[in-house]
């Protein structure tokens, strides 16, 4: 039930008005002095709290401080008869959500309430998807790799200084700039990304500088570009080696200018804006061969980052796990789930030539896939990734048959903690291959395996598989 205080020293204001709000399913609880008020609210929360202006003792000014104290959740809605603009301004300054004069009735109560608590329940929602995205953005690892990345954030955050961020696709170039804006001056600013490898050539132009009316089809209106969009913050060219060399000049002139022209425009517009850069390319070769201008590429190179690839990383991997798990569990609305060590052990010798998006990839669709709340090494064949951990980080690791890809297979006997239990995983896996090449046909399947049908079923049964097709037999 939705619970509610009203806080008022007249006894028949505080009775009607809580008769209103049970009638309408809140749990009202009454106060009749500030004092009071807090005594409750110290040993319980209120989403929503109705509190008079004038209360004998401590003000409700006074209670408002206090209450938001206890409580910085809780919409607080104001109540008097007597107040003037003034006091109006100070409790909303203080953290009031509304404020009602009196005399109060049922219609002015109950919409004022309803639009507290559904405030509040958006502010917790938007709160929640804020530490999600928060999370999402996370620099996860504690390797001496991640550690000298975290170093250097933190020596050139503070200073206006350019960054070239450098690393294969997928290693977390973003979350690299997101981190330095975040602890930079201008981290109240807007943080605008530009996905340079994406945008059509045509386009470059338009999307970086903006247009004026009229500057081509459909500009029916002038345009602010990316640069506009992130004055006072920062603005992160993402795969800049994938820029046309008529947007590096003008890229380079804003640099050099502190200014930008919008297309079919020839008014200088200032900008403040500290631009970060990242890339897969190497631009120093780019420059030799042409494709890159070496002057800007000095503009941008001030500070040179290298984010290592998540096969130079391997020690952050089971955190990566942990950390994606969480985040996708709770976006899908599941359970917690947990990872064995034999699973984990298999990922963490992954080559990942993806990086950390393939790894994000891969564990998004175990968490989706796998039924119950752990996840071994039997999941990641269920969910077509049989082939996790062959790329092994050893050269000699052999080729197991019936197996997509290269396992070591004494590390499968470490992995799920035996001879017995290795030998059940390899069954089983063999086993789901088979049915799934047969379209769930048992016999086919037999055949393939070169077991008798009766014998297949029997194993199907005891490693609770479920043929695709259980009708063919």
């Amino acid at each position: 039930m939705k619970r509610i205080l009203v806080v008022d020293d007249e006894k028949n204001i505080r009775k009607t008005v809580s008769m209103i709000l049970n009638a309408e399913g809140w749990e009202a609880t009454e106060a009749a002095t500030g004092e009071e008020a807090l005594q409750i609210a110290a040993g319980d929360s209120f989403p929503v709290v109705l509190l008079d202006v004038r209360l004998p003792g401590m003000d409700g000014l006074q209670t408002l401080e206090k209450l938001r104290e206890l409580n910085p959740d809780a919409a607080v809605i104001m109540m008097s008869g007597h107040a003037s603009v003034a006091v109006a301004v100070e409790a909303t300054r203080k953290g009031a959500y509304d404020f009602l004069e009196k005399p109060l009735t049922k219609e002015k109560v109950l919409v004022a309430v309803r639009n507290a608590a559904r405030f509040r329940s958006l502010d917790r929602e938007v709160g929640e998807l804020r530490r999600r995205e928060s999370g999402r953005r996370t620099m996860i690892g504690d390797s001496a790799v991640m550690r000298k990345i975290r170093e250097t954030i933190e020596q050139v955050a503070p200073t206006t200084a350019r960054v070239l961020i450098l690393g294969e696709s997928g290693t977390g170039k973003e979350l690299v700039a997101r981190a330095i804006h975040e602890s930079s001056e201008c981290a109240s600013g807007p943080f605008v990304k530009v996905n340079c490898a994406a945008i059509p050539e045509e386009l470059i132009e338009g999307e970086l500088f903006g247009a004026e009316k009229g500057a081509y089809t459909g500009a029916v209106s002038a345009r602010d570009g990316k640069f506009m969009q992130a004055d006072g913050g920062t603005l992160f060219l993402d795969e800049v080696g994938d820029m046309s060399l008529r947007a590096q000049a003008k890229v380079l002139r804003a640099l050099q200018e502190g200014e930008i022209e919008r297309v079919g425009g020839s008014r200088a517009i200032p900008v403040t804006v500290r631009v970060l850069a990242a890339t897969n390319k190497d631009l120093e070769a780019e420059v030799k061969a042409g494709t890159f201008r070496e002057d800007l590429f000095f503009r941008l190179n001030v500070v040179p980052l290298q984010v290592a690839p998540l096969r130079e990383r391997r020690d952050d991997i089971p955190a990566l796990i942990g950390h994606l798990a969480e985040t996708y569990r709770l976006e899908n609305n599941r359970g917690p789930v947990t990872f064995e060590e034999g699973a984990v052990a298999r990922l963490v010798d992954h080559a990942w030539p993806g990086n950390i998006r393939e790894l994000a990839n891969v564990v998004e669709r175990l968490v989706i896939l796998t039924r119950g709340d752990r996840i071994g090494v039997e999941a990641l064949a269920n969910a077509g990734l049989g082939a996790v951990g062959g790329a092994s980080r050893e050269a000699g690791a052999a080729d197991a048959p019936g197996v997509a890809g290269a396992f070591d297979p004494m590390e499968l006997v470490r992995a799920e903690g035996g001879l017995a239990n290795a030998r059940r995983a390899f069954e089983s896996v063999c086993i789901r291959r088979a049915l799934r090449k047969a379209e769930g046909n048992v016999s086919e399947a037999a055949r393939g395996l070169r077991i008798d049908r009766t014998n297949l079923h029997k194993k199907i049964q005891s490693y609770g598989i479920e043929p695709e097709d259980g009708s063919k037999t």
